[in-house]
């Protein structure tokens, strides 16, 4: 009779504890870190007592933090879908029929890779071309490449300000801004996003305040901004924010790592789109890796800024140069925007990914979706707001073949989770409307369709027609 009890007593603490199991299990599902709850080593010694059949098909890697039934295993299954997360603004990314032959022809002269800083054996004549090209085509006097987007605003902030320097930011800019930003010693004040009137207010308070404790007056004030902020899709406000700036002798530091390419009638950027002389803006920065379908990154400034970066900066003296390949196909890119490979196909590819963004933007926004970001911009995030939101978009998106980018903490508040959708010259109208139908049948499903849908047009007519 004691066995019998003691055995229903452990019979019913193992089901009870084997439940406890399940519900961290299938509660975590590879979403939150098992650790923060339970050692990692403890609950895989718990899932092998008691589950040794495993029947909830548990990750056993000690080595693993996530333990879902989905990680440490790579599935055979392939799927080809609709592409709208990359920044392959331009189509470049492809194969081209200008840009591709001629980087395997750089490849056989000049190898994958210099293996070498830009100061040392690093400087090829693909790299002083395109130095000169950059900035002929940006319209600044000269400009110097690093190998990373990312590093070129993190290593050259630094560069540009210390100590006894003060730094104005917009409070949504890249994280490479902000760190950055924080490497460089300088004093670092925020802006309210794309506001120039916040931003005279934080300039004239920090010039009548001055340097903390010492109240001396500044060493050098920089003001970052980004053409098109990549969270947001916003376009940045440059002709008020240059305004702002001459009235209080600031210097001003744009990102266009988005907008570089992408927008203005000849894919010059932002000045271009909205009537900045580029001789206003101080330092000019922007990146390779969406427009132009390569890496690495660029500083575009006066020359006696650019040759003090190649004195002082790490990224270029002791980081490997681009690829030269990598080179030959901005090059070639640049070239085709411009028109020199001879065709128009680069004022064809700006024409379309314009036309393109501000499509899908319209008709999103006539749907029922929260829409961020301005017209002409290629990024437009879709918001989510509830976390729980996110993977239930996105893997039903990704179910139907369309394959999308959801943004989360900590890229971006708690709960302002969106999907960002990315627009590209090579997007066909049959794209567009085939992904605009997923997105569509999905914000349904998940019940993200904010404001009330625009009637059909159709409809429209035919209720006129009856009247």
């Amino acid at each position: 009779m004691q066995a019998k009890s003691a055995h229903s007593i452990w019979t019913f603490m193992n089901t009870t504890l084997m439940t406890i199991i399940k519900f961290i299990h299938h509660a975590l599902f590879g979403k939150l870190l098992i650790d923060q709850l339970i050692p990692s080593d403890l609950y895989l010694i718990m899932i092998k007592i008691y589950d040794p059949e495993n029947e909830m098909k548990t990750c056993r890697n000690f080595n693993c933090v996530l333990h879902s039934k989905y990680c440490c295993r790579r599935t055979s299954n392939t799927s080809r879908c609709l592409n709208l997360g990359s920044y392959n603004y331009l189509g470049f990314a492809a194969a081209d029929e200008y840009c591709t032959p001629l980087v395997i022809e750089s490849l056989k002269k000049y190898s994958p890779s210099t293996c070498s800083v830009r100061v040392d054996g690093g400087t090829t004549k693909l790299h002083t071309e395109l130095e000169e090209l950059v900035a002929r085509f940006v319209g600044k006097p000269s400009a110097v490449l690093f190998g990373m987007g990312y590093v070129t605003n993190s290593a050259i902030i630094p560069c540009l300000v210390g100590k006894g320097g003060l730094i104005i930011s917009d409070s949504l800019n890249h994280n490479s801004i902000v760190n950055g930003a924080r490497g460089s010693g300088a004093t670092v004040r925020v802006f309210q996003h794309n506001s120039p009137a916040h931003l005279e207010e934080v300039l004239r308070e920090q010039i009548a305040g001055g340097q903390p404790r010492t109240h001396r007056p500044w060493k050098k004030i920089i003001v970052i901004v980004e053409g098109i902020y990549s969270m947001e899709g916003e376009l940045c406000k440059l002709p008020e924010v240059i305004a702002v700036c001459k009235k209080y002798k600031a210097y001003t530091y744009l990102d266009e790592a988005h907008s570089i390419g992408a927008v203005g009638q000849s894919g010059r950027g932002v000045c271009e789109l909205l009537g900045v002389d580029p001789a206003d803006v101080d330092i000019m920065m922007g990146t390779f890796t969406k427009s132009f379908g390569s890496c690495g990154g660029y500083i575009a400034a006066s020359k006696e800024i650019i040759q003090h970066l190649k004195l002082s900066c790490p990224a270029h003296l002791y980081a490997t140069s681009m690829s030269p390949p990598a080179v030959q196909q901005v090059i070639s890119a640049i070239k085709v925007i411009l028109g020199e490979d001879g065709s128009n196909r680069g004022a064809q590819k700006i024409a379309r990914i314009r036309e393109n963004s501000n499509f899908f933007r319209s008709e999103l926004k006539k749907m029922g979706f929260e829409v961020l970001g301005d017209n002409d911009s290629p990024v437009m995030p879709i918001m989510l707001y509830n976390p729980a939101k996110i993977p239930a978009f996105s893997r039903e998106c990704l179910r139907q073949k369309v394959a999308v980018v959801t943004v989360a903490f900590p890229a971006t508040p708690l709960l302002l989770a969106r999907a960002r959708i990315c627009i590209s010259a090579s997007h066909t109208r049959e794209d567009l409307i085939k992904a605009l139908d997923v997105i569509s049948q999905v914000g349904d499903l998940v019940g993200i369709k904010y404001f009330p849908a625009e009637p059909p047009k159709i409809a429209e007519a035919d209720h006129d027609k009856l009247e």
